[in-house]
């Protein structure tokens, strides 16, 4: 069993934007025993998964795993990268093996072990589990999933745990291109693989999924090394600009969640109450203190996204004081001119505003209610079966922002002004329909591990 194991972690998310080469070059001399990179993410919405689209440049992606590739095949160590092509999904899986293949071949790189997992869910499974009666419970004050919700589910995938990732491990995989996976994971298999304690594993995951993110000042796409012993994990910037200090992995640690000291991870719950941070070089914090308890039955989180229409855009502008000061009641004046046209929404349509300037970003979670800026910009969205229709309703809504009746005025123009005329044709509209977890008798239950070799 070794004492040690390092890995290096070069991007949050992989093909997002391009992984900055010069820390990265930095860590692959320190010759880590991994490289491993997230590619996936929640934040892009639910529109990736449910088209099951790439929203990064297919260039950018390549260039990551190239960077990576021929880092890890130089070196000899293993290479992980998961939630392939952003989603996870069996097609970003496909699509990333077969760059990994290209560039083996382009770069005629002497002969590895590929493997491939598989996390795609097919709606189908689901809803032969549903009519079994297996309960599939909603996270975040979702109720248990229905038959009427999967019915609206386009796609949807389950996350993996560590387990999928320590059986590639087993079965001689150099390079590994897994679906939908936990982050914290990724970096945590390999770490639980040879022996090291759970709770330090999945610290180690949980600083290093968001790479330079954990250190200080900001820079992103920088590369960070961990280091995980029996017990404690080190993390060290790898940029000459950063170091890791004790407040910026613990605010990294603390991040994203909404109680700041626990990860729930599959299989367990990370506990970070106790975790002591010392300054170990200039550029390097020491942690220990974690702990990990595992859960009386292993729960999958399953996530799904279903098509709700097209959709509609439009841009305006708010600059008159007393308008943005009753912005409300201009909104309600256009709403109601659609609802005049269109009838109440719901099934036929969905309109919204987003008052950025106010809360359009916060939304109903945005603590402060008083306007501060001098000018509103709101983003008018219309969602319907049809883009005709959408478009339509986004142009009535929009548009009467010039026209609402507001006591006092006297004037006849200028309360609203356009960025452009025409109405923009946004992607289709997804919904998250499944953010769910499932109680299953083995890890692997929903991931298929392949290997294969590939030749340069």
């Amino acid at each position: 069993m070794p004492d040690r194991l390092t890995v290096l972690s070069p991007t949050g998310h992989l093909g997002f934007t391009p992984i900055e080469t010069g820390s990265f070059q930095v860590g692959v001399e320190r010759r880590p025993d991994f490289l491993i990179a997230d590619s996936g993410s929640c934040d892009i919405g639910p529109h990736p998964l449910g088209a099951d689209e790439h929203p990064s440049p297919q260039a950018w992606q390549r260039h990551d795993l190239e960077v990576m590739l021929l880092a890890a095949r130089r070196l000899g160590v293993p290479m992980v990268v998961g939630s392939a092509s952003d989603t996870g999904t069996d097609r970003g899986v496909e699509q990333y093996a077969r760059i990994i293949r290209e560039l083996a071949h382009a770069h005629r790189l002497p002969a590895f072990r590929l493997a491939t997992i598989s996390a795609e869910v097919r709606p189908e499974d689901l809803l032969r589990r549903l009519e079994e009666g297996q309960r599939i419970a909603g996270l975040d004050g979702r109720p248990d999933l229905t038959v009427d919700v999967l019915k609206r589910t386009s796609r949807a995938v389950a996350v993996m745990g560590v387990e999928p990732i320590i059986r590639a491990l087993d079965l001689g995989a150099d390079v590994i291109v897994a679906g939908r996976s936990s982050d914290s994971a990724l970096f945590a298999a390999p770490a639980i693989r040879a022996g090291f304690p759970e709770a330090a594993a999945y610290y180690l995951g949980k600083v290093l999924e968001c790479a330079s993110f954990a250190a200080e000042p900001f820079m992103g796409k920088e590369s960070i090394l961990g280091t995980v012993t029996h017990e404690a994990v080190t993390v060290t910037a790898m940029h000459p600009g950063q170091r890791c200090t004790p407040a910026s992995l613990a605010s990294h640690a603390m991040y994203e969640r909404a109680d700041p000291f626990f990860e729930r991870l599959p299989g367990g719950v990370l506990d970070m109450t106790h975790c002591r941070y010392e300054q170990h070089d200039e550029k390097t914090t020491r942690v220990t203190g974690f702990a990990f308890r595992r859960d009386p039955a292993y729960r999958v989180k399953l996530e799904g996204a279903g098509r709700v229409g097209e959709r509609a855009l439009s841009i305006a502008g708010i600059r008159d004081p007393y308008t943005i000061r009753h912005i409300d009641q201009v909104i309600a004046w256009a709403r109601g001119k659609v609802e005049e046209a269109w009838g109440q929404p719901g099934e036929r349509y969905r309109l919204f505003y987003h008052v950025y300037g106010r809360d359009g970003v916060m939304g109903a979670w945005e603590p402060q209610a008083a306007i501060t800026s001098q000018e509103l910009c709101l983003v008018v969205e219309a969602v319907a079966d049809r883009w005709e229709d959408a478009e339509i309703i986004c142009a009535l809504g929009t548009r009467n922002l010039f026209y609402a009746r507001l006591p006092e005025v006297k004037g006849t123009a200028g309360t609203a002004a356009l960025m452009m005329d025409e109405v923009l044709r946004g992607k289709p509209g997804y919904e998250w329909t499944v953010n769910h977890v499932i109680g299953v008798r083995d890890p692997l239950e929903f991931f298929r591990v392949t290997v294969a070799e590939v030749t340069g």
